[in-house]
C-alpha cells in the first residue's frame, strides 16, 4: 500500500504551522553537513531496511548526551539489521563538534545547523531557549524511522527532553517488523 489519497495534516498554532507527517507519506528531503566535514543526504540512503534520523535538542541538553551515546553503542546493533543512522540537530558547525569532542559518541554520523523551517517539515516542536546555555531557538527531540522509499514507517516526536523511546525496544520493534513483514500503522 501507498500513501495514496493520504492527506496532509496541518496544526495551525499562533505562531506557525506545523506539519505531521504520516506513515506511508513521504518524508521532506533532507540535507545536512556531518562534523566529519562530509556531507549527508536522506535521498543518498541506500539501506536495506530503514533509516532512522534522531533530532536532538543539542549540546545544552543531557538527556541528548545520554541518549546520543546509548545510540552510538547501539550502531552496530543498527548496521546488522541494514538500519543507517543519524543524528540531527539545529546546533552551529561549532557547537556540533564540540558535542562530538565532549560526548561519547565516536562512530555516530552528526548533522548540524539544521534549520528551524526544516524542523517544522517535520513536524517538530520548537523551543525558545530559556537560559545563557540554550540557543535562541532550538527543535525538541524526534526519532523517525523511514523506509528505502523516503516515506515514513514510524516516528515519536516529543514536547521536551523527556521519556524517549529506548534503542532496545526499537531493535526489538525492528526485528518483528522485518520478521512479520508488519506493515507501517497510524496513516488512517
Amino acid at each position: 500500500m501507498g500513501n495514496e489519497g493520504a492527506e496532509e495534516i496541518i496544526i495551525e498554532t499562533d505562531k506557525k504551522k506545523v506539519q505531521m507527517i504520516t506513515p506511508r507519506q513521504k518524508v521532506p528531503q533532507l540535507q545536512l553537513d556531518l562534523i566529519n566535514d562530509t556531507q549527508w543526504s536522506l535521498e543518498a540512503q541506500k539501506s536495506d531496511t530503514f533509516t532512522l534520523l534522531v533530532f536532538y535538542r543539542g549540546l545544552h541538553c543531557p538527556k541528548c548526551k545520554e541518549q546520543l551515546e546509548s545510540l552510538a553503542k547501539k550502531l552496530k546493533d543498527f548496521s546488522e539489521r541494514g538500519v543507517h543512522v543519524i543524528a540531527i540537530s539545529c546546533n552551529t558547525e561549532k557547537l556540533a563538534k564540540q558535542t562530538a569532542e565532549e560526548w561519547d559518541i565516536p562512530e555516530l554520523p552528526v548533522g548540524y545547523e539544521l534549520s528551524i523551517e526544516a524542523a517544522r517539515e517535520w513536524g517538530l516542536y520548537i523551543s525558545e531557549g530559556i537560559s545563557d546555555k540554550e540557543p535562541e531557538q532550538f527543535s525538541e527531540p524526534g526519532l523517525f524511522l523511514v523506509r528505502p522509499d523516503d516515506t515514513l514507517y514510524a516516528s515519536s516526536i516529543q514536547t521536551m527532553p523527556f521519556a524517549r523511546p529506548k534503542f532496545d525496544d526499537l531493535l526489538d520493534a525492528i526485528d518483528f517488523i522485518e520478521k512479520k513483514d508488519y506493515p507501517a500503522r497510524g496513516e488512517a
